[in-house]
């Protein structure tokens, strides 16, 4: 069914043991990290948890994608229509904003967003909706370009954008895109900093009040401690989108490669 099964030993501190989960009863979550317009990698996760719940059934799944669906990868556009309009793997999909998606918003709210949206893979999406766009486009095309795209975008993924949440939790799991505010509680969170944060969130060993799920900050791998999980395997550059398999207190990893679907244990 997979390609590889290795063993996952992530990073601990031993004065901060991690929480015992409780989930209800026969549920398991498949947590997908960032995709960036990566399609193709997003297929072949789809099709590794398909195998694993035929492997391993359950009573209840659920997907929850982390954001950064859109930009610095070629096929925005299918992704953003396979997450909007394709019946979902597991029994629910929840699909929350990521930073990306909130500058797509804000181009289509305001030209002038162009110049930074495009710093960070804008064109990459642009292109894959079909617009014509040059890299160093000057700004007397910014609003040839943000009607282009408005007529351009389908009304289904504009409202998949619009309709985005910014976290979701289950049992002690905290599902957002960037992280959180150390000291904050989580229902107090900014947006800015549910998208955005890094600085002292990515070095804090506090307790967030849950363990904190997310993507953001790419890396070659998972990075697993106790009080937050990043999912973000960098997709665009590395070729590897990771998904995180809960249930219970087990954790699981299936990494879509282009080479083949990688399975990960955590200790």
């Amino acid at each position: 069914m997979f390609g590889i099964i290795r063993r996952w030993r992530g990073t601990k501190d031993e004065a901060n043991a991690s929480p015992s989960v409780e989930f209800h009863p026969d549920t398991r979550i498949y947590a997908i990290g960032d995709i960036h317009g990566c399609a193709d990698l997003l297929a072949q996760l789809h099709q590794a948890i398909q195998a694993d719940l035929q492997h391993r059934p359950c009573r209840q799944s659920i997907e929850v994608y982390v954001g950064d669906y859109v930009d610095r990868g070629p096929r925005s556009f299918e992704v953003l229509e396979n997450l909007a309009l394709s019946t979902p793997v597991c029994n629910r999909r929840i699909c929350l904003m990521g930073n990306h998606e909130q500058i797509l918003i804000d181009f289509l709210r305001d030209p002038l967003v162009l110049s930074s949206w495009m710093s960070l893979g804008g064109l990459e999406t642009l292109q894959s909706y079909g617009v014509r766009v040059r890299l160093n486009s000057a700004r007397r095309e910014f609003n040839t370009i943000q009607a282009e795209l408005q007529y351009r975008l389908p009304e289904s993924h504009r409202k998949f954008l619009h309709q985005l949440p910014l976290s979701f939790s289950y049992g002690s799991y905290f599902f957002v895109h960037a992280g959180v505010r150390p000291g904050v509680a989580l229902e107090q969170q900014k947006a800015e900093d549910l998208l955005w944060i890094r600085d002292g969130f990515l070095d804090s060993a506090k307790d967030f009040g849950a363990i904190v799920v997310h993507g953001h900050t790419p890396g070659e791998a998972p990075v697993v401690l106790p009080n937050r999980i990043c999912i973000d395997t960098g997709a665009y550059a590395t070729g590897k989108l990771t998904g995180m398999v809960l249930e219970g207190n087990d954790k699981r990893f299936l990494t879509a490669t282009r080479k083949g679907t990688i399975v990960t244990i955590a200790d």
